[in-house]
């Protein structure tokens, strides 16, 4: 298996196959995950430039606030660094690094302030978003970044083994909330993204965020929570019942909407589509009378960011292929009663099928 620095520099060998395929000029990539993604370098975004310029011959040049050149050069050693003081003006200095003919493409997050001044420092050219160069390439994982979802995936698991041995009753969701981003710091995480604890009523809001709700016996709680390691996401969710025993129709329910993530799993595969996917996983769910509560897409790809391509969503006839990893998490949620998903991140791997990254318990899972 090839190095992580050779897998990264092998990324901006074929970004600048592709700058050429399209007659680009340059590849301007601000903090943010495409930056990672070429560079390998992490920095939070602030009011001073910092922008990789990679041209078609495939040179890169870091831009960098002189302050930041010692951590561009731990972070990304083998990239040239161009550095500017507090009084140079850093968009004169990414532009003279533009020198071959083209359009250029720019970071699909880079400022407004950043792209206004870099427009104004390229005069007469015309400007892309960087993902129509690099949407085809972080779309499929290479062996690095496989290995780096696996780890961080296996880190989540462990943190929902072990918040199960934590009592959930007179609880507020809040408080469970901070135990799962205690343990999921002390399984490996670098940073958590996300927490949701949404339990009895709150659980039929997907999205909801821990509150002070006191947890009672009785509730069925949704658990979704995930962050970052080594600069790679992990998302799981896993529903739980609070008490000895499920009431019937919470249990109906977690059958139903287990049995449509392995239908997802079923369906997914080399050359099927995104749409798919999406359609196995609702299938199940229409079937069982509950369709119109399953309101959203079946899953999302993740990677550096934790939504990125493909989606699994009906209209979207993209055709999965080995290396992209997505979510597979189908659920059910019932207004004003209770909710459930569960969701595991899978990859498309080199015999064609889809494999689970995440393989915790997928039960209805009782808590004290």
């Amino acid at each position: 298996m090839p190095s992580e620095r050779a897998s990264i520099a092998d990324r901006r060998t074929r970004a600048a196959a592709k700058l050429r395929e399209r007659g680009f000029g340059a590849l301007l990539v601000s903090p943010g995950p495409d930056l990672f993604y070429f560079s390998g370098y992490q920095v939070f975004t602030s009011e001073r430039l910092t922008c990789l310029v990679l041209d078609p011959d495939g040179k890169a040049t870091i831009v960098c606030p002189e302050l930041e050149a010692p951590r561009v050069a731990v972070g990304a050693p083998d990239i040239a660094r161009c550095t500017w003081g507090e009084t140079d003006d850093p968009y004169a200095l990414a532009a003279e690094l533009v020198r071959a003919p083209g359009d250029v493409a720019v970071a699909d997050q880079m400022w407004a302030a950043f792209f206004l001044k870099l427009q104004a420092a390229l005069p007469g050219r015309a400007f892309a978003v960087s993902s129509e160069i690099t949407r085809g390439l972080r779309v499929r994982k290479d062996d690095a970044e496989m290995e780096a979802l696996r780890l961080v995936s296996e880190s989540a698991d462990r943190a929902y083994a072990r918040i199960l041995e934590r009592p959930f009753a007179g609880r507020m969701e809040r408080e469970i909330g901070a135990d799962l981003a205690d343990f999921l710091r002390a399984e490996g995480h670098d940073e958590v993204g996300f927490t949701i604890v949404g339990s009895g009523p709150n659980g039929a809001s997907p999205h909801h965020e821990a509150g002070d709700r006191r947890i009672a016996e009785g509730d069925t709680i949704v658990l979704d929570f995930g962050g970052g390691m080594r600069g790679y996401r992990s998302d799981i969710t896993r529903t739980v019942h609070v008490g000895k025993t499920a009431g019937r129709e919470e249990q109906k329910v977690h059958d139903v909407v287990r049995r449509a993530q392995e239908a997802g799993y079923a369906a997914a595969r080399k050359d099927a589509t995104a749409e798919s996917v999406d359609a196995a996983a609702r299938r199940v769910i229409d079937e069982a009378g509950y369709g119109e509560f399953f309101i959203h897409r079946t899953g999302h790809g993740i990677g550096i960011e934790g939504h990125e391509h493909p989606y699994l969503v009906m209209g979207n006839r993209e055709r999965l292929e080995p290396g992209m990893a997505f979510s597979i998490e189908p659920g059910v949620y019932l207004p004003g009663r209770f909710g459930v998903r569960i969701e595991d991140i899978a990859v498309i791997a080199a015999d064609g099928s889809a494999r689970p990254l995440n393989r915790a318990d997928h039960s209805f899972a009782t808590v004290a």
